[in-house]
């Protein structure tokens, strides 16, 4: 019998992207680690600080005797919960039974986006900013879709005249991100409003990542980063906005998060997610509903990134680097000649930064610190770059 060898087939779509690009660094970290080295990790946006504890009650108060399977529509108590979130802080009404789904994290939820809305046969295009969230990217691929990277510089702000006439012919998806992801920039209410229009007009839907909008400078953005559902109007015709409790309530291994906005979208996206088996289990939705229920655990957590940001920033400020955006989001933005470099130098003194190419064209020529340490370990990592860079 004649046994073939070789590499198994894959979807070509692996080997066009390659290894997710920040594992590269974390394994170096690792090795660092397992060699008894201090290492102050920047790297992966996780944070340190405890899940409050009201939350990991309503977790175990939610486990049933009985496990049964999640509907992928989610219970009405925890959409209820999310449109009322909405409310408060976005000052718009959504209705929890037709513009409101549950998703198991938000990474999930990105990816999968495209594979209800995609027709390749047409050749549908996708659209997102560069540097970004690398998942925009992957999830359209994998579903077949023709992309578009816009790439960003100066404020790293993705604006509607930013995109060729082209792109916009093709477009059925329109990412955007504000808070930015790597940057930490915000997009103004016109900004967001110049988007959905251009979209509105090319009938493609405008997808909004806001999985950072509580986290910011209160004395910059006293209300808070604004909303692409706050342009929309009643019923968000057009548009979709994402939303993620992993840092607003310090739950990122409970994988929880919401698409809120255009009725007919979330129906596609219910029959989407029924037809993967892709749920929140309800006990993870138990605790999700009271995280979406407090804002005062959200403030708290908000104090101490705005803590950390502030120690750091003063170090690179003191060495004479300019931080760019970074007044909301979980990241700093820091300017450098040569992010790879300066990415190896500071990893030899076991603080772990992620070079801005990472996110993709644009991001050359910076380095991107997430606020994940603790407080304390913060001030230990601006000590040594003082050291370090001066």
């Amino acid at each position: 019998m004649t046994v073939k060898t070789g590499l198994m087939r894959l979807n070509p779509v692996f080997t066009q992207l390659g290894d997710y690009p920040i594992a590269r660094i974390q394994m170096r970290a690792r090795d660092r680690r397992d060699a008894g080295l201090p290492v102050v990790d920047f790297s992966i946006g996780d944070p340190r600080e405890p899940t409050p504890p009201f939350i990991t009650e309503a977790l175990r108060s939610s486990v049933p005797e009985v496990s049964q399977y999640p509907t992928a529509a989610g219970l009405l108590e925890l959409r209820e919960a999310i449109a009322a979130y909405v409310g408060r802080r976005f000052g718009v009404t959504v209705n929890p039974a037709t513009q409101v789904i549950p998703t198991s994290g938000a990474k999930e939820a990105i990816f999968n986006t495209p594979f209800a809305f995609i027709d390749r046969e047409a050749g549908d295009a996708v659209v997102y900013p560069t540097p970004g969230y690398p998942v925009y990217e992957r999830g359209s691929l994998f579903a077949g879709a023709a992309v578009y990277p816009i790439e960003l510089s100066g404020d790293f702000v993705l604006r509607a005249e930013q995109i060729p006439a082209e792109a916009w012919d093709r477009s059925r998806l329109v990412w955007t991100c504000s808070p930015h992801n790597p940057a930490g920039s915000v997009a103004t209410l016109e900004d967001i409003a110049g988007l959905y229009v251009r979209a509105v007009d090319a009938d493609a839907l405008l997808l909004s990542d806001e999985c950072y909008s509580d986290i910011y400078e209160d004395e910059v953005y006293p209300d808070g980063p604004m909303s692409a559902l706050q342009v929309a109007g009643e019923g968000s015709p057009g548009v979709l906005t994402y939303l993620s409790l992993s840092k607003r309530s310090g739950m990122t291994g409970y994988r929880s998060g919401a698409i809120v906005g255009d009725p007919e979208a979330i129906a596609a996206l219910k029959a989407l997610r029924s037809t993967t088996g892709t749920a929140s289990p309800e006990f993870v939705q138990g605790a999700a509903i009271a995280a979406w229920s407090d804002d005062a655990h959200a403030a708290e957590r908000r104090a101490i990134f705005s803590e950390k940001r502030r120690i750091l920033k003063r170090a690179f400020d003191d060495l004479g680097y300019e931080t760019v955006g970074s007044h909301a989001g979980l990241y700093l933005w820091i300017r450098v000649e040569d992010d790879m470099a300066f990415t190896d130098r500071l990893l030899e003194e076991g603080i772990v930064v992620s070079p801005g190419r990472f996110f993709g064209p644009g991001g050359e020529g910076f380095i991107r610190l997430a606020l994940v340490p603790t407080v304390e370990e913060c001030a230990v990592a601006a000590d040594t770059l003082r050291t370090l860079l001066a």
